[in-house]
């Protein structure tokens, strides 16, 4: 464990910087998230929060600075066995079409070699914590299901082997508003209960304030603020104004 990391510590983002052919799309970043807590990086398309995302789960690695990932550098880890380690529920919840329901919940445990007896209690616990009975939905196929259910799916194979961090790339986007507003309530619900730590990707000023704990505004690739929802509420940072969709002070 690095000197600076703390027991809460689950990330940490020390300089970090990414940047292709000479071009830095992100960085220097400096921001860490605490075991239990939601951080929610709010920014417009384009603006850096899904490069951080990859940057955390080690699907790209910083040309400058470092990613502390449960206190080890991403570069130490063994990518597959930290991705293994990582929940990741993204828009349209990248279900395999031809696997059924449980064989999409039980993937990451069935990697982890985990037995039968035990996968198949797994995933009638995640069916059941995301409100799909079990008799109704485990054999069904992800076409067979609404986009809401689709996505509750998703959730619950990103929690099936229990990890210890949650990464989400704007997973309610592509759902009606109905079902976006259930979702993002349930999701809130759940996280909190269980105590998972989670980074949430979003343009959406209300689901931020709905889901997270801590917001981080990402303008142009840099942290432009970071603080609580009630510091978001109140700040006269310009960015976080025109994202509160209101003017900018003089």
């Amino acid at each position: 464990m690095s000197s600076l990391e703390s027991e809460d510590t689950v990330v940490r983002l020390s300089g970090a910087t990414y940047s292709v052919n000479g071009k830095k799309l992100v960085g220097p970043l400096d921001f860490s998230v605490l075991h239990g807590e939601t951080v929610v990086l709010l920014g417009e398309s384009g603006s850096g929060k899904t490069t951080t995302l990859r940057l955390i789960n080690a699907l790209i690695y910083p040309t400058e600075g470092t990613v502390f990932v449960e206190g080890r550098d991403s570069r130490e880890w063994d990518p597959v066995e930290l991705r293994r380690r990582t929940g990741y529920v993204i828009q349209e919840t990248g279900l395999l079409p031809h696997f059924t329901v449980g064989q999409n919940v039980g993937l990451v445990p069935k990697l982890k070699a985990w037995d039968t007896s035990r996968t198949s209690a797994r995933i009638d616990e995640m069916l059941e914590l995301v409100d799909l009975p079990v008799d109704e939905y485990r054999d069904r196929y992800p076409h067979e299901l609404s986009g809401g259910q689709r996505q509750r799916v998703g959730v619950a194979r990103a929690l099936a082997a229990d990890p210890p961090l949650l990464l989400c790339d704007e997973p309610f986007g592509a759902v009606d508003p109905a079902t976006r507003r259930a979702l993002q309530r349930e999701f809130a619900s759940l996280t909190r209960r269980l105590q998972k730590t989670v980074v949430f990707v979003t343009h959406d000023v209300r689901e931020a304030r709905l889901l997270g704990d801590r917001i981080l505004v990402i303008d142009r690739g840099l942290v432009s603020f970071d603080g609580s929802i009630q510091e978001f509420a109140d700040s006269d940072d310009n960015a976080v104004r025109e994202l509160r969709g209101e003017p900018w002070s003089s």
